[in-house]
């Protein structure tokens, strides 16, 4: 009976876990190029107690992760010269936060003081030549949809794409940055296509995530009922036993 209540406590706990992430998408449908999340769960086959070899061990409920989706999200025209949405599955901006390089999907970009391109956040939006320079005297900026960078008819550099082959590689930093935290090195995102004045939204799908909450909370309450069940037949198989004696 204690091994039930376990297993079930094992549940309760990812999900738990799952209810935060379903709620932490929903948090986030409207963020830009935010990418839907699910809990990964597998099983724990628990050590078999030494003088009960004839009974099958315990198998728990593991929390193996979070796992992402990378599909594509929505692009929305927003008509700023320096926004920018990636057409394309697991293509990502380059930026330089300071601690290296990382990818984004947000093309939210802006100028700073000195007229580099950056993020939101201040990180520098890596070109085929490293940091991006615009000069606002020179004009509009365009961009085609290979990422070249023009200004008054003159092409001022390249917006730089990335690719990776195992998108698992690629593992969340905050700020909408993913880091590469493998080996793996990153190609070049050939095919992906650059929309000038568009955003890519979330891939989350309010409807879905507001189903799986209900889903996940009704679980939930079976585990508890059960958990609960479990002990009150614990408790008066100790009463009983101890009548007997």
């Amino acid at each position: 009976m204690e091994n039930a209540a376990y297993v079930a406590l094992s549940r309760q706990m990812t999900l738990r876990r799952e209810l935060d992430i379903v709620a932490n998408n929903m948090a986030n449908a409207d963020t830009t190029g935010f990418k839907v999340e699910q809990l990964l769960v597998g099983a724990e086959i628990g050590e078999r107690a030494r003088n009960e070899a004839i009974r099958p061990s315990a198998s728990f409920v593991l929390d193996n992760g979070v796992g992402r989706d990378f599909g594509q999200g929505a692009l929305k025209q927003t008509g700023r010269d320096l926004d920018f949405g990636i057409e394309g599955e697991g293509a990502f901006f380059v930026v330089n936060d300071g601690n290296g390089d990382a990818y984004t999907r947000d093309g939210a970009f802006t100028l700073d003081p000195e007229g580099k391109l950056v993020t939101k956040a201040g990180d520098a939006v890596q070109g085929d030549g490293g940091d991006i320079i615009l000069d606002p005297a020179r004009g509009q900026v365009t961009v085609g949809d290979d990422g070249t960078i023009s200004q008054g008819g003159l092409l001022v550099g390249k917006l730089s794409l990335a690719r990776f082959e195992t998108l698992s590689a690629l593992s969340k930093d905050g700020d909408g940055l993913y880091r590469n935290r493998s080996n793996t090195d990153p190609i070049e995102a050939a095919g992906a296509k650059i929309h000038q004045g568009s955003l890519e939204g979330s891939n989350v799908n309010p409807l879905i995530e507001i189903t799986n909450m209900i889903e996940i909370s009704r679980a939930y309450e079976r585990v508890s009922k059960m958990i609960e069940n479990v002990n009150d037949l614990s408790r008066r198989s100790v009463e009983r036993l101890g009548r007997a004696s």
